[in-house]
Parts: structure tokens; C-alpha cells; sequence
């Protein structure tokens, strides 16, 4: 039987399934697989892992390797997923600078697609990589490193998925903190207009809530840190908008019971900077996905031009999500050398009514050099994605250089990539 992705919205096209369990595993897989691409933790929502012949699982490779306090590092399998990442480094005083909207994804998958959360200095998840191993076309294991060959691993950590399989990764660290949260609604639009890095830069992490029509964004989410654990901040207003009574989703309508904690009391990291909590169901289900990642410099005329579309998005939205990035620089990222916001799209499942959609927000953000995240679902034709990333000549050779006969290309890297 085939197997679909977490959302159910993707099909794999091949029944040929494997998941290993040692790295040993893996490279015998390599060699004798003519074609094969790699899976994490299901989470993307287009044909970026897809293979029509076959396809490896890592979601056995899922051992914690090594914490090194002394230099701040941990060292983890790539199917680790955050969430038990996230417990094992706060039970040791340790943890990581940022985390995605969702904490059930997998390190190695998260990492190769730029997956990113939120915050004015907080950098996509892959910028953590210190060095990692990667078992290439020809079975054998590849080290990137800080120390042997920075270039080269500014071009592996958004691998998609061409240079090989994931195995190893080593992620820089911080000490433990604590984060609250707060939740205003009702903020105008109109506050954006001048306002807009004031409040994006109101917290550690800030998430914008709309659903593009009407004169107010929903929700607006703000992530705190502070260093006193029985500190509870108080906060009065955010720019006209008022502090939540009650717990809230970001779907409107929707039970907060699997959100995390907010009205301000503080809690770790983990069960903070993510919506949502480990120990719950992932946000809605079924759903559909897509997100732009437009330039800090052109944000405020971004949610204009979305804003002239919103009486058209709205119907089909379950909610889209504002929020700012940090540049990095890493070759294949949406952010390389440019901050950001991401202007997210969480769809109800009607991919027939989204389909016809995406290309007139696609219109809209174009003139402001809108880069699709790669995991998600966009309609932008090859040429144009193609321009928007000036390393893709970079990228391409570092494939070919590790898999010259195209064992790990599949349709989507053919189309977007070569």
C-alpha cells in the first residue's frame, strides 16, 4: 500500500519502503538502490521527498549521539525529532535558540527544507548545523563542518534532499531559559503601516494571526524570554490591540487544549516558542500548506498587496501566519543574506480551490521577490523560483559533485533545481 504524507494531501508514487536501522543499513540501501530519495517526519506538503522507485525512512535513526556542555553542542541521529531533542536538552540545562511552529518534526527533514519559526534575530533551523554527516551516492559517509569545509556546508544544510541521507548532525546549543506567552487580538492593520518592526520586535518570537480580510489581524502571539522563572510579566495593550481572556488557537472556533500555555505564565522554551504542544495532536490535520518569504525591506507593501486578495482567501483559510526571520547564510535558504518575514498559509483541504488561488498571491508578492518555502505547496514556474536564488549555480555543482549519475534526483529537483 502506498503511504501518504502527515497530512494525507501527498501520495508517495512507490510502495518500495525502507526504514533502516544503523547507519551500516543506510549506505548498503545506497548502493543497491539505482534511484532513492529520503524521508523524515512526513511534513511536506508537495513532491519534494518523493521517489518512483525508493524510498528511505530515518525515522529509526533517532538516537541522541552526544551533549558536549563544555562547547555547547549536542550531536544527534537525523531522525530525531525535535520534541524529544527539546526534553533531552532541558533535562541537562540546555537548549535550542529557536524552534519551528511545530515541535513533531524531524532535525535532518526540518534542517533540508529551511524550516524556520519566529523572531527578528532567530534564524532558520538549519543555521544551528556545526557539522553533519551525509551518506552519499556512493554508500560512503561525507563530513561538512564549521572547521573542514564551511563553504561546502553552507551548501549542504538545505540539502532537499540531493546530496544524500542525513545521518548525523551536530547543533550548537544555549543554556535553558524560560519564555512567556501572550496573546493580544483585534490588532489594526492600519498599526502596521508604521509600526511593524515595532511589533515584530516587541519579543523574542512574535506570530501575526489573519485570515486577510477585514481591518484587524485576529491574534497577535508574543514569546517573552526572562531569565526569572517565577517572573509573570504583565502587558497592557499592543498598539490598540488587548490582551486575551482565555487560552487561544489560531484557528478561530478551535479548542486551545493542544496549544501551549499562555496569559503570561512562564514555562521552558520547548513548551513555549512552539503553537502548539508535544504531547498533542499537531495543529489541525487536514490541511494544506504554502508560505513566501519576502524581504524585511518590502514586508509592509507584502501585506498590502495580500490584504487587496483577502475577501478571496479568507473562505478557504484555516488561518495564515506573519512572522520575521533572520538572515543566514546558507546557499539554498529563503533567508541568504536577507531578513525576512513569512507570509504563511495553513488552507482548508481543497487543493482544487487553492490551486486557483495561489497564483494570484504568487502575482501579488512578485514584485517583491517572494522565495517559496520548499516544503510547502506554491505554483511558481520553474524559471521564475529558479532567479529568486543567485547560489543555485553553487548548488547544483555541489550535487553533481557528490551524485554525478542522479541517484537522489526526482522529479522535483529535476523541475526546480536542474
Amino acid at each position: 500500500m502506498k503511504k501518504t504524507n502527515w497530512a494525507g494531501n501527498y501520495t508517495y508514487s512507490t510502495t518500495n519502503w525502507h526504514e533502516p536501522g544503523s547507519v551500516e543499513e543506510v549506505q548498503h540501501l545506497v548502493k543497491d538502490c539505482p534511484k532513492l530519495r529520503v524521508i523524515g517526519s512526513r511534513h511536506s506538503f508537495n513532491g519534494i521527498a518523493d521517489s518512483n522507485q525508493h524510498i528511505i525512512s530515518i525515522k529509526k535513526l533517532n538516537k541522541i549521539i552526544e551533549l558536549d556542555k563544555e562547547n555547547q553542542t549536542v550531536t544527534v541521529e537525523g531522525g530525531v525529532i525535535y520534541s524529544n531533542l527539546s526534553r533531552y536538552l532541558e533535562e541537562h540545562g540546555f537548549a535550542l535558540a529557536n524552534l519551528a511552529s511545530l515541535p513533531h518534526i524531524s532535525v535532518a527533514g526540518a534542517c533540508a527544507t529551511a524550516t524556520h519559526g519566529s523572531g527578528d534575530n532567530n534564524r532558520c533551523l538549519s543555521d544551528s548545523i556545526i557539522s553533519m554527516d551525509i551518506v552519499t551516492a556512493n554508500g560512503e559517509i561525507v563530513h561538512f563542518s564549521h572547521e573542514k569545509n564551511l563553504e561546502e556546508l553552507r551548501g549542504a544544510a538545505v540539502s532537499l534532499g540531493g546530496l544524500g541521507i542525513i545521518t548525523k548532525l551536530t547543533l550548537e546549543i544555549i543554556p535553558s531559559y524560560q519564555v512567556s506567552q501572550f496573546v493580544f487580538n483585534d490588532l489594526p492593520f492600519a498599526q502596521l503601516e508604521n509600526h511593524l518592526d515595532d511589533i515584530l520586535s516587541s519579543a523574542y518570537s512574535v506570530s501575526l494571526f489573519t485570515n486577510w480580510a477585514g481591518d484587524y489581524i485576529h491574534q497577535a502571539w508574543l514569546k517573552k524570554q526572562h531569565v526569572d522563572k517565577e517572573e509573570i510579566v504583565e502587558l497592557a495593550d499592543l498598539f490598540g490591540a488587548l490582551p486575551a481572556t482565555a487560552n487561544s488557537h489560531p484557528i478561530p472556533g478551535v479548542e486551545a487544549i493542544n496549544c501551549t500555555e499562555q496569559m503570561g505564565i512562564p514555562g521552558p522554551w520547548f513548551d513555549r516558542l512552539p503553537h502548539f504542544r508535544i504531547d498533542f495532536t499537531p495543529s489541525n490535520g487536514d490541511e494544506l500548506q504554502s508560505e513566501y518569504l519576502v524581504p524585511r525591506e518590502y514586508a509592509v507593501k507584502a501585506i498590502a498587496a495580500m490584504r487587496e486578495i483577502g475577501e478571496e482567501l479568507a473562505p478557504l483559510l484555516h488561518a495564515s501566519e506573519i512572522r520575521s526571520i533572520a538572515a543566514d547564510e546558507l546557499w539554498m535558504s529563503p533567508f541568504y543574506q536577507q531578513d525576512a518575514i513569512g507570509i504563511h498559509l495553513t488552507w482548508k483541504d481543497n487543493w482544487k480551490a487553492v490551486q486557483q488561488v495561489l497564483p494570484k498571491i504568487e502575482k501579488q508578492l512578485k514584485p517583491f521577490n517572494a522565495r517559496p518555502h520548499w516544503g510547502k505547496l506554491f505554483t511558481m514556474p520553474k524559471e521564475e523560483v529558479q532567479s529568486l536564488f543567485e547560489n543555485l549555480p553553487k548548488f547544483r555543482q555541489l550535487l553533481e559533485q557528490y551524485d554525478p549519475d542522479g541517484k537522489f534526483r526526482n522529479d522535483f529537483l529535476e523541475t526546480y533545481i536542474f
